[in-house]
């Protein structure tokens, strides 16, 4: 074996192999190789929580598969981001990563400098740009997506795309065509009344204005709207009561013909516990898609941004760039931003080499943020409109109990957690007791296909919000 990584790659693969893919995809995807001291291999994973959970059910099988590979014994050390001490591993990290070795002496110096690091900052300020159509960058992938928007913006008397949804993957600029639709109307007519509104937020504001009595000020609000934005819409499904709210909603703003725009990872007819008459509504106006952008839009998103940030990138490094970060806008701004950090603190000019260590940490810091209990009694609770302390209590109330089954099975499926562990998370319960939730969720999803598709939109749903 050449190096440490290659052979925590082949531990990777075994694991893989061997235990389910949620579980694997959870906990094992996401560790990374830190080094091997002796007989020790010590992964980095990035959360505390994570730590625990590994260090609880999978050291044991990582100790067993390290062993079958290296040939002996190994025993398998696990930290996390807070095991580190910051300033130094950073240092470490830059002065490996740097092409230029005969600066480490001044990459401590420079690193320890406060100036340095708000000329950093500042430098950064500087590349944000507001979210018009003048700022989005159109290729054949968006370009559809594009040209209804701006028709959107610009028509305001005949609505033809009315509603008009959006759907895509996360990070491609379906936000960005969102704000670009309210500035544009705000410009042309400064008093148009424009509502912009994440699903999230509206079903939080829902909430509220119910334990608060406020129902009225919030129907004020989204029903006297000239123009209604509503992002990452698939966040409603499961939800009845605030999906009966926004139905009122969208058929009161529709009737008297007022522009409804909304965006969602996926298509109405995917959205499994979507309403059926919320489903039908949005599929009378216009659906647009949008995709990963093609390699020349990728490379004027590199140029624009590298512009903004003054920096000169080789044409020979964006393309390096944009051949391999070919699914995420987000992602190619920030390797720009990345190679700004680098060629500030190495002093040396961006190349390819430059680009690979960069696309190496990009990847890294977007890998799917652990789950937590709490993430998963929290959706579930909003789904089923019951409370979260509701569902940890001991209340046996039948929609308390069926959240609070739902939830365990979505805790046990997502986080593969002892059933120990999760009795603990829902008031001490006996593993008994999680097991009997557990499986009469399994028989209703068997035999009960409303059930299922509620479970599988608020999993489909956690891991949306985590990644």
């Amino acid at each position: 074996m050449e190096s440490f990584m290659q052979v925590f790659s082949l531990v990777k693969e075994c694991c893989r192999q061997e235990i389910n893919e949620i579980a694997y995809n959870c906990w094992i995807k996401p560790l990374e190789p830190y080094r091997m001291d002796d007989d020790t291999a010590i992964l980095l994973v990035k959360e505390s929580y994570a730590k625990k959970i590994i260090e609880k059910n999978y050291v044991p099988r990582l100790k067993d598969v390290f062993s079958r590979v290296f040939g002996f014994d190994v025993d398998v050390k696990i930290i996390c981001e807070e095991d580190i001490t910051p300033d130094l591993d950073l240092l470490r990290d830059i002065k490996n990563n740097s092409e230029n070795s005969q600066s480490d002496t001044s990459l401590e110096k420079y690193l320890n400098r406060p100036e340095n690091m708000a000329e950093l900052k500042k430098t950064y300020e500087k590349a944000n740009y507001e979210f018009t159509f003048d700022t989005f960058i159109v290729g054949s992938s968006n370009e559809f997506a594009y040209a209804a928007c701006k028709a959107v913006a610009q028509v305001q008397k005949n609505k033809v795309y009315n509603p008009l949804f959006i759907y895509g993957p996360s990070g491609l600029g379906k936000t960005h065509l969102l704000m670009a639709i309210s500035h544009e109307i705000s410009q042309n007519s400064p008093n148009t009344k424009i509502v912009y509104v994440s699903s999230e937020t509206f079903t939080n504001e829902f909430i509220t204005a119910i334990e608060k009595k406020t129902t009225a000020d919030f129907k004020e609000k989204y029903r006297n709207a000239d123009i209604l934005l509503v992002d990452d819409i698939q966040f409603l499904s499961g939800k009845e009561r605030v999906q009966e709210e926004f139905f009122y909603t969208f058929n009161e703003l529709y009737t008297i013909g007022k522009q409804i725009i909304l965006t969602s990872d996926r298509p109405p007819k995917d959205i499994k516990t979507l309403d059926d008459r919320l489903r039908n509504r949005f599929e009378w106006g216009l659906m647009v898609d949008i995709s990963p952008p093609d390699f020349e839009t990728r490379v004027a998103i590199i140029r624009r941004k590298a512009e903004l940030l003054n920096i000169e990138i080789p044409d020979d490094v964006t393309e390096y760039i944009a051949l391999r970060l070919k699914f995420n806008i987000r992602q190619l701004e920030g390797a720009v931003k990345k190679i700004k950090a680098y060629k500030l603190f190495t002093n040396s000019q961006p190349s390819v080499a430059m680009a690979q260590n960069v696309i190496r940490d990009i990847l890294n810091d977007n890998r799917p943020a652990p789950v937590t209990v709490e993430r998963i009694i929290d959706e579930v609770a909003k789904t089923y409109s019951v409370s979260a302390d509701d569902i940890r209590s001991k209340k046996r109330a039948a929609p308390i109990s069926a959240a609070r089954q739902a939830a365990i099975y979505c805790v046990r499926e997502i986080t593969q957690m002892s059933l120990e562990a999760i009795g603990k998370e829902f008031s001490g319960r006996d593993h008994s007791s999680v097991l009997y939730s557990i499986q009469q969720v399994e028989q209703a999803l068997e035999n009960d296909s409303r059930t299922k598709e509620i479970i599988d939109d608020i999993i489909k749903n956690i891991r949306g919000q985590a990644s």
